[in-house]
């Protein structure tokens, strides 16, 4: 019988959609299947370096506001996604420093919203992922404006998998648009 991961001793977390190192936690799709309650939820994927590390240094929420920010447990980490991408973590956590943490956290929230939307109403089964994807690396405006032709164009009579393909495409065109590929970077097997 396997060993069944705890969470980390003595590490906690209010906010569960920014996570301490910048990842969307309510945008993954780890989170969403409740595979995963998101940094310092529980039970679940949080015994990371980032984690240990905020164990030492208390008085640090989010690592922007450490001194030491970005330390060497950053070097290379966004070269690689893992459920969801981290492309756009030192960015997300730059703009949650700029606007404060509860302005960025109601942006994720209305994300977390069309992303709900999404999944409910233009997923085949197959785009989960995408759609994370999209939801995570777009602005919220881009979005918004994705959302705004599919809900004009609700009543045409398509099929699921027509919706699903109609919303992938506008999300397609959007990203190329901002030269930005859904799709998550893997790391290649040894």
């Amino acid at each position: 019988m396997g060993k069944r991961r705890r969470g980390m001793k003595g590490f906690k977390r209010e906010n569960r959609l920014l996570s301490l190192c910048g990842l969307n936690c309510g945008l993954c799709t780890m989170y969403l299947g409740k595979y995963c309650p998101g940094c310092g939820g529980g039970e679940g994927n949080q015994p990371c370096a980032m984690a240990r590390c905020s164990l030492l240094h208390p008085e640090v929420e989010y690592c922007w506001q450490c001194r030491s920010f970005p330390c060497d447990i950053y070097e290379g980490i966004d070269e690689y996604d893992s459920f969801i991408t981290h492309r756009n973590r030192f960015k997300d956590m730059k703009r949650a420093e700029e606007i404060g943490v509860e302005r960025y956290n109601e942006e994720q929230m209305e994300k977390s919203r069309h992303l709900e939307m999404l999944l409910e109403n233009y997923n085949d089964g197959r785009k989960k992922t995408f759609y994370c994807q999209a939801v995570n690396l777009l602005t919220l405006q881009d979005i918004r404006d994705v959302m705004k032709v599919l809900a004009a164009e609700a009543g045409d009579g398509l099929s699921l998998k027509e919706k699903a393909k109609r919303a992938e495409t506008l999300f397609l065109e959007r990203a190329g648009e901002q030269g930005i590929e859904l799709k998550l970077r893997r790391k290649p097997k040894k």
